[in-house]
């Protein structure tokens, strides 16, 4: 430590001494003025660095806030993420060099001021009173006269005490002048260094953070060189385009205006027109009219629901309104009521007559495509030509009963308890397609209808499609599943004379804990697929051993499909189906997880594969994204596999689980004109009254479609629930022809579904 003021000195008290003081507490006064402006310079420095700070935050939070608008624009949306993600990390940096500058300069300065400068100065107050003291007492003693001696040994010792009083205080002076020289040097070169520090960091980490950009930032720079180029390119085109066009007569009176019945878009016929109210006032108002789907509908903005005018225009005919005072008017008149509208020009009013009147025609034509009304073919759907003695090789409805224990114990392994092996078992789990004797089918009710639905095989009806379902299941089948490592276990099979104990405690084992099932991952441990060889063009991933990825939605004419099939074709066809076929390709899927596979094999109405899936722990409502958020039962609907759905909704799938488009399968069937399908999907719950992101249910679709099947079947539907709700306070059941309706449109679907293909092509929804 360097002495700023030599301690013999100070015991001298010389003039030297005295001067070294002078100029030490001139020092420190000036040190001190200087500290105090500069802590306050500090402190509004703080202030305005916080400032900034806010606003370059609320600016960055601006930047990230124009990234919503901009979504649309990939390149805008990633430059505005980038850039404002970057900026905050820097302004996080420049925070922590505000509070380092806080804590390191204005607080260690105001410290050295109001503490050590102060303390100085108290000292310092110390040494002058004791140097007064001393002043004073060596005059006294000078001044004591020699005749007498009292007035000399009071002086004396007088000036004695001060001496020592001055030399102690001095002394402190001294070392207190020493130590704050010291002080001085190492807090400000303290806060200078840490201050210095904190910026070098925050520059460094600032530089290290937009260096990463420095690649994204020569790309962006590129980029935007070329969209400047193709903007005046743009500008270019459309200075020309727009001289052009002003060029051209466009009044309205001119425009032309052309019905096109097939348009991509579905609207045969658009433009603005007048509207007179229905009401008392007369009024018109201009509207946005267009023809589609066989209506006549309006709407006032782009994104109000269009309001249909005219239902069905077959109902209709148009013709010019000469009544009205306005010109350019015409008629469009329903049984239900009469819509004036009056066109800009006549040669509109002729466009829009002409349009209406094609429209009607064309309605009339589609509707002659369809030889058979629905009233028709629901008469024609007789119990009589749906029994076993007909050549459709259907169930008699009324001896359900006999014909679900013949049929489905005729499966493979099904003449005897799935879990014990007692023969004659006349039990089944419908969700696991299997045959019970009595004892076990008492076990897997107590497990909870989540593992097993239980039905008698002679004492409950059996409806075609989950007779249909038992037949592509079996206990052969379904032990190839959950028995498929029981070798390897030590746990020993019940036989039909074992004790209830054990056959409960295999049953839960095999069901619930699922022991004897194959371990995931696995590879081979899946019967393959089976395609046609109308897919064989699309089986060169296969060849090249890569796992398939999930393939688009198949539509109707690459799935195959099981159709128009006697009891008797269902049991051959089950009993062979994991022989290999020589005219059908094998699509191999052992690599997909549980979900994904039961997604695909309910596409390819694989029911050994979904029965694998669901056993290894598979969502039975699994969300393909990459397919529209399509789910397991949509893939069956696109099949028209009854049995397959059937499968799914008895093991749990949700029937009005919607897709991306707010389609759920009821929709999808109902578009594909999958009669049967729909009458499954009434029947287990579906919502008729669902809209898809179109704003269309599945009435207004089979409307649209001309299906008059499906929309008997939905309005059938609908006013049995009324009725039920009407009735139900008097214990009524509903109308007993809907029961009836609905189990000939079952029979049909299951014996003989070629009855109930479409009439005409599918339209687009």
């Amino acid at each position: 430590m360097t002495v700023k003021v030599d301690f013999e000195e100070c015991l001298k008290d010389s003039p030297r001494f005295r001067a070294d003081i002078e100029l030490v507490q001139s020092d420190v006064s000036e040190l001190e003025t200087r500290l105090e402006k500069l802590v306050k310079q500090c402190q509004a420095m703080l202030d305005a660095g916080r400032v900034y700070c806010q606003n370059s935050k609320n600016f960055v939070g601006g930047l990230r806030d124009l990234v919503q608008p901009c979504s649309g624009d990939k390149t805008v949306q990633e430059c505005l993420e980038k850039f404002s993600k970057k900026l905050t990390v820097i302004l996080e940096a420049q925070g922590e060099v505000i509070e380092t500058t806080q804590k390191a300069v204005k607080m260690k300065l105001q410290n050295f001021v109001k503490e050590d400068v102060r303390r100085f100065k108290d000292v310092r107050k110390e040494f002058e009173r004791s140097s007064e003291n001393l002043e004073g007492a060596l005059a006294r003693n000078a001044q004591a006269p020699r005749g007498k001696q009292h007035e000399v040994d009071e002086a004396s010792n007088a000036l004695l005490n001060a001496r020592k009083a001055f030399r102690s205080e001095a002394l402190d002076y001294v070392l207190e002048i020493n130590v704050i020289e010291a002080k001085k040097k190492t807090d400000i070169l303290m806060a200078m260094l840490s201050m210095m520090e904190a910026q070098a960091q925050f520059f460094q980490h600032g530089h290290q953070s937009l260096s990463e950009l420095d690649e994204y930032r020569r790309k962006l720079t590129d980029e935007h060189t070329q969209f400047v180029l193709n903007a005046a390119r743009e500008k270019r085109d459309m200075e020309q385009k727009h001289a052009a066009i002003k060029k051209k007569d466009v009044s309205y009176d001119d425009s032309i205006m052309d019905f096109n019945a097939d348009a991509a878009n579905g609207i045969a016929m658009e433009g603005y027109l007048y509207k007179r109210a229905s009401n008392a006032f007369k009024t018109w108002s201009r509207r946005w009219f267009s023809i589609q789907k066989n209506q006549l509908v309006y709407q006032k903005k782009f994104k109000d629901q269009p309001t249909v005018v005219v239902e069905d225009l077959r109902l209709c005919t148009v013709k010019p309104s000469s009544e009205n005072e306005r010109r350019f008017c015409f008629e469009v008149v329903s049984p239900s009521k009469c819509c004036l509208l009056q066109a800009d020009s006549e040669r509109q009013q002729q466009a829009w007559i002409s349009a209406v009147q094609n429209s009607i025609a064309s309605a009339f034509q589609e509707r002659r495509e369809d030889p058979h009304s629905p009233r028709q073919r629901c008469s024609s759907v007789s119990v009589g030509s749906l029994g076993g003695g007909g050549g459709g090789g259907g169930i008699d409805p009324e001896n359900e009963g006999c014909k679900a224990l013949e049929v489905i114990q005729a499966i493979a392994g099904n003449r005897q308890c799935c879990d014990c092996g007692e023969p004659g078992p006349d039990w089944a789990s419908i969700n696991l397609g299997i045959t019970l004797c009595i004892v076990c089918s008492g076990i897997h009710r107590s497990l909870g209808v989540h593992f097993s639905k239980v039905r008698s095989l002679t004492l409950d009806s059996w409806e075609p499609e989950l007779i249909k379902l038992m037949c592509e299941l079996g206990n052969t089948v379904i032990n190839r599943i959950y028995e498929a490592r029981i070798d390897e276990i030590t746990i020993k099979k019940p036989h039909p004379s074992s004790p209830r104990g054990d056959k409960e405690s295999w049953i839960k084992s095999k069901y619930v804990e699922k022991k004897f099932i194959q371990k995931l991952p696995e590879t081979g441990r899946n019967p393959p697929l089976r395609r046609s060889s109308g897919r064989r063009n699309r089986a060169t991933i296969q060849e090249q051993n890569v796992r398939p990825p999930l393939k688009p939605k198949p539509n109707r004419a690459t799935l195959p499909r099981v159709t128009g099939l006697s009891p008797s074709d269902l049991v051959q066809k089950n009993n062979t189906s994991f022989h290999k076929d020589e005219d059908e390709e094998q699509e191999d899927l052992s690599g997909l997880h549980p979900g994904a596979l039961l997604y695909r094999s309910a596409a390819l109405q694989n029911f050994p594969v979904m029965a694998d899936a669901l056993a290894h722990g598979a969502d039975v409502n699994w969300v393909n994204v990459a397919e529209e958020s399509s789910t397991p039962l949509i893939q069956a609907v696109s099949g028209n596999a009854l049995a397959a759905c059937e499968f799914l909704l008895q093991n749990g799938a949700n029937v009005n689980q919607a897709d991306s488009n707010g389609r759920g399968p009821l929709h999808h069937a109902t578009i594909l004109g999958h009669t049967g399908l729909v009458c499954l999907f009434l029947k287990r719950g579906a919502d008729y009254n669902a809209k898809d992101k179109n704003d269309k249910d599945p009435v207004t679709i089979a409307l649209d479609n001309a299906n008059a099947d499906i929309v008997t079947l939905l309005r059938i539907a609908k006013m049995n629930k009324e009725m039920r709700e009407m009735d139900g306070a008097f214990g009524q059941s509903g109308d007993e022809t809907y029961h009836d309706i609905f189990r000939d449109f079952s029979h049909m679907a299951s014996n003989n579904p070629e009855k109930l293909k479409r009439r005409s092509a599918d339209p687009k929804s």
